[in-house]
């Protein structure tokens, strides 16, 4: 009975562990926070804490939502400037973690290593997003997750109206802004 309480409170610990770093996106329409999976996505943990360390996504907007989807945000100023990042990052979509309602992505381009600052939130079970060893698919580096009590403002943002500007689609058409996030 002992050993079962120690390995009961050993996977605790772990499964608490993993979600070491919480960070507080506080946008104008609320503050979503995101429980960071140290743990499994050890590189992009740390390049994502790395741009909110150095004050990066303050004051860019959340560009991209398609509702049925995700939401995107990280990489232009409200005027639509693109913001300049450092080097791409190695893809860790193999980490075991899925692309699920509520947690946090890189984005990238078809270049499986080239997420650099911009990152996605899923508002629905995006599997197909996910890393796929037997297709050679490489995935989406899934980093962390939404709080429940924050999925309410994620449930806001999905439901803006969009439309097409400065030769993009999907774009709110009232910015949403990322006021600053912080490590909490």
């Amino acid at each position: 009975m002992k050993s079962i309480i120690s390995i009961s409170l050993f996977l605790l610990l772990s499964i608490q562990n993993s979600y070491a770093t919480t960070v507080n996106i506080k946008t104008n329409l609320g503050s979503i926070i995101i429980e960071l999976n140290d743990e499994k996505a050890p590189k992009t943990v740390a390049n994502f804490l790395r741009y909110v360390k150095e004050g990066f996504y303050n004051g860019t907007i959340f560009h991209r939502v398609i509702g049925n989807f995700m939401i995107q945000g990280g990489g232009f100023t409200a005027n639509f400037t693109k913001k300049a990042t450092h080097k791409p990052i190695r893809n860790e979509a193999n980490n075991g973690l899925t692309n699920s309602i509520g947690t946090i992505a890189m984005a990238r381009t078809n270049n499986p290593h080239s997420a650099t600052a911009q990152f996605f939130i899923n508002v629905k079970d995006n599997n197909f997003l996910n890393y796929n060893a037997s297709r050679w698919r490489w995935g989406y580096a899934v980093f962390g997750k939404v709080t429940a009590k924050s999925m309410s403002v994620i449930n806001k943002i999905k439901q803006v109206t969009t439309g097409n500007r400065n030769g993009y689609q999907n774009v709110p058409l009232k910015n949403i802004m990322i006021e600053k996030i912080t490590i909490m």
